[in-house]
């Protein structure tokens, strides 16, 4: 029962990040396109593992830095929002899963497959 409320939980503070980035002036983080992908708590609630991840890689280093730089103003704002007795600490880490998928998936685009060299064949 203790690990669904967590999952609630994780869903919830994942919702309200991703609509609070909107709000951060910073402007490494307002200027980046930024995706929450996956929020862990630890079991008492006190640490708050958030994954983020980036559509322009190359400004993912300073986005993060704006991004633990504003970790103040989130967790105050995550504490009026959510109801709990504590407002975890947020620790940033880096998600690359979308660009790691986009990768595999340009990769697997540029093979070359036998289905075309079949219809050429059938063709002739």
């Amino acid at each position: 029962m203790a690990s669904n409320r967590i999952n609630r939980i994780n869903e919830e503070i994942q919702k309200e990040l991703s609509t609070l980035l909107r709000n951060v002036k910073d402007p490494r983080v307002a200027g980046t396109m930024i995706s929450v992908t996956r929020v862990e708590t630890t079991p008492d609630l006190r640490w708050a593992k958030v994954y983020v991840s980036f559509l322009e890689a190359d400004r993912a280093k300073d986005a993060m830095k704006g991004l633990k730089s504003a970790g103040g103003y989130l967790r105050r704002e995550l504490g009026r929002t959510l109801n709990l007795r504590y407002t975890p600490e947020i620790a940033w880490a880096l998600d690359d899963s979308i660009t790691y998928g986009a990768h595999m998936l340009e990769l697997i685009n540029s093979l070359d497959t036998g289905a075309e060299k079949d219809e050429e064949a059938e063709e002739n």
